[in-house]
């Protein structure tokens, strides 16, 4: 094994560990992708009016009859933070829980876990980011402080069976630090992983992102956590979203957060787009061949619907172009 390292250039040193990116399978696709529609908490959450509660159940239950696999439901926060999510208990209790279809919910800390298992939440979410500042000033508390925050939550999940997904916040970008090193990112993304969540979603916050930032990010972070456990989680501020989902694909990744009619945005950011549009993500993989399990048409009209509700034209390219045909 020695005459083995010592024949190999310093630089391949270690890329025979099976976890980390093989660069020379880049340009297959996984046959099938597993779409996380966050619409519904993430797209929501920032909205300026108070969205009703029968609204996000219907809007939840259209798109659990477009056949999305995950649809992350509501947040189990203080209404003091954020307002919008406040009637959280009630649209988790009110939606219709479709059969192999699952409602993750998020959850910062121990008392909002209480709540949403008590609301029969079945998965959660805990949010972390690879961004110290970014930290301070969203949660007020540091990096390792924010696991320390986790760990009550982690434990708790554990106990009671409770599957844990976790974010990785500005994983491309920091709208306070500016670049992020991929480093920082992989070693919150190993500790989350470590801690016990089965799936990390790689955020890129503010939508800074270039598909070459986002194979280095994914680079780094592969050598820590198995591609099995890794998802992308896009922002479209410069129309970079889709490009950067194809990189992920390419490199193994087959889970993708994304949100309806692109709802959402990071309020960080000025003149931020949102999320990638689920829309959009559809209609790319099929064009890749790529089975995803979602009905087009009825995914359409779910983000008509709520478009509607909301008084705005859709952020999706796609709808826009379907309305216009």
């Amino acid at each position: 094994m020695a005459t083995v390292r010592k024949a190999l250039p310093r630089r391949l040193v270690g890329l025979a560990s099976l976890r980390c990116v093989n660069t020379s399978a880049m340009g297959t696709f996984p046959k099938w992708v597993k779409i996380v529609e966050v619409g519904p908490r993430d797209g929501l959450q920032n909205e300026k009016n108070i969205v009703s509660t029968p609204v996000k159940i219907k809007l939840i239950d259209m798109l659990s009859e477009a056949g999305l696999p995950v649809i992350e439901a509501t947040s189990f926060v203080s209404p003091k933070w954020v307002p919008q999510m406040a009637d959280h208990t009630e649209v988790l209790k009110g939606i219709q829980k479709f059969p192999g279809i699952n409602y993750p919910v998020l959850t910062p800390n121990v008392k909002g876990f209480k709540e949403a298992v008590a609301a029969g939440a079945k998965e959660v979410s805990i949010f972390g980011a690879a961004s110290e500042l970014f930290t301070k000033k969203n949660v007020n508390c540091s990096i390792e402080e924010s696991f320390q925050r986790f760990d009550g939550v982690m434990k708790a999940a554990q106990t009671a069976s409770i599957p844990v997904r976790g974010y990785v916040s500005c994983a491309l970008g920091c709208p306070y630090e500016g670049k992020v090193s991929p480093a920082k990112v992989a070693e919150v993304a190993k500790k989350l992983y470590s801690m016990g969540c089965y799936e990390i979603s790689l955020g890129d916050t503010i939508g800074v992102g270039t598909p070459g930032l986002m194979k280095d990010m994914l680079s780094a972070v592969m050598c820590e956590v198995p591609v099995a456990a890794l998802a992308v989680h896009c922002h479209d501020t410069y129309g970079q979203a889709l490009a950067n989902t194809l990189v992920a694909l390419q490199m193994g990744v087959s889970v993708v957060d994304s949100s309806v009619a692109g709802l959402g945005g990071c309020p960080y950011a000025q003149g931020a787009s949102g999320n990638l549009a689920t829309e959009d993500l559809v209609y790319m993989l099929t064009g890749l061949g790529i089975h995803t399990g979602v009905n087009f048409q009825k995914l359409l009209e779910a983000g008509d619907f709520i478009c509607q509700a909301l008084n705005r034209k859709t952020s999706s390219k796609v709808a826009q172009a379907t309305c216009k045909l």
